[in-house]
């Protein structure tokens, strides 16, 4: 067995990366410690990469269309991880989830609608409806157990109004696994009250310390007839630049509205580089995603360690899928201004600002990417100790 190197440093500067390259637009200053972003810091699997050097022989880039072996390693991958038992005209290429959540919202909803979601959450979120001229509704999550738990009794009163529940399942932050009986309330509300869920799963492969991911379209008739499920390779591989996502919509009406609109406008044709890479990534990946997942699970393990020891007031709710943190920095008396500029300009450390995630609420949190080599992990901590403790 192959045994890969995640200690692995990798100069990524000067790659044209959102990461590493964005720093001084965003944040003011490029020499600072990038744990912000969700992409990981290691490398690209060996299988991914061979397979796209192999195409790259073959040297006509025309259009292209999904080979056969893309089509059955999409279909394996998700029977086998997920029960989902779907055939290729239940699935259709999407380039990025967040593309495919801004076109589902554009073709399946009206101006002025109501879209629910749950905060903090990833910050497209919060934009893609209002881009979309629709309206979005906030249900706060609370914090039970050191984890994020859905309040109900908000949440259902929230739905009379709304038209789509648009959820992040696992949660983005801190990888949130709902389980079952959490997605079985979910779906029970949603069916009575009338609402779409378009549920996004794109850190489905990363379930840490054992736990399971339930993809929402599989608990039930009701949940299947009434949402649209997003995956990709690109978190779990390490390939968001490949922009390779799939769609499945278990409803055969709801999946023709939705899918002759893609086809129809063209947006979503795919690339010769993004199917060859999922291809290989679902079709070869398994070991190499166990293998990561172990790493994961050890950053969590030295997180939270070095939050016990040193660093006490800091709350941390700590992922339970894939890599993103969530750091409460309130207990440190600073407030978030702060915080922030203590963290830019003397850790030189960049975070995703918690209010993205939900406004005023989540002052003083911030979101934290352990998807990195150990000693990146630990550098940072060490400097965020060193300069708020």
């Amino acid at each position: 067995m192959h045994k890969y190197n995640f200690d692995e440093k990798i100069e990524r500067r000067g790659t044209n990366c959102v990461k590493y390259d964005m720093l001084k637009p965003l944040y003011g200053n490029e020499d600072l410690l990038p744990m912000w972003v969700a992409d990981m810091d290691f490398r690209s699997p060996d299988f991914v990469m061979e397979a796209l050097r192999k195409r790259c022989q073959h040297e006509v880039l025309g259009y292209g269309i999904p080979s056969e072996g893309y089509h059955l390693a999409v279909t394996k991958w998700l029977k086998e991880h997920y029960n989902i038992n779907a055939d290729r005209s239940e699935l259709h290429f999407i380039p990025g989830i967040v593309a495919g959540i801004s076109y589902a919202l554009l073709c399946l909803t009206q101006p002025g609608d109501k879209i629910l979601v749950t905060t903090p959450v990833y910050p497209p979120f919060l934009n893609l409806p209002t881009a979309a001229g629709r309206t979005t509704v906030y249900s706060e999550l609370k914090i039970e157990n050191g984890r994020f738990a859905i309040d109900f009794d908000d949440f259902k009163q929230k739905a009379k109004e709304c038209k789509v529940f648009l959820m992040s399942n696992p949660h983005n932050p801190a990888g949130t696994i709902w389980g079952f009986d959490v997605l079985r309330r979910i779906a029970d509300i949603c069916d009575h009250e009338g609402l779409l869920v378009i549920s996004d799963e794109i850190h489905a492969d990363m379930t840490l310390h054992g736990k399971q991911h339930v993809s929402y379209s599989t608990i039930g008739d009701n949940a299947r007839n009434h949402s649209l499920t997003f995956m990709a390779p690109s978190k779990t591989f390490n390939i968001a630049g490949l922009g390779s996502s799939t769609c499945y919509v278990g409803n055969p009406s709801l999946r023709k509205r939705f899918f002759d609109w893609l086809d129809g406008l063209g947006v979503a044709g795919g690339n010769i580089f993004a199917f060859t890479g999922a291809e290989a990534a679902f079709g070869q990946g398994e070991e190499w995603r166990r293998q990561m997942v172990s790493y994961l699970e050890e950053n969590v393990a030295t997180l939270s360690a070095f939050i016990n020891e040193k660093m006490p007031y800091v709350k941390v709710l700590l992922p339970e899928a894939s890599y993103l943190a969530w750091l409460d920095f309130s207990g440190t008396g600073l407030n978030h201004d702060e915080l922030s500029k203590t963290l830019i300009q003397k850790a030189r450390l960049a975070l995703n600002d918690g209010t993205t995630f939900g406004g005023e609420k989540y002052k003083c949190c911030f979101r934290l990417n352990i998807g990195c080599p150990r000693n990146m992990l630990l550098e940072a901590l060490e400097r965020m100790a060193e300069t708020i403790g």
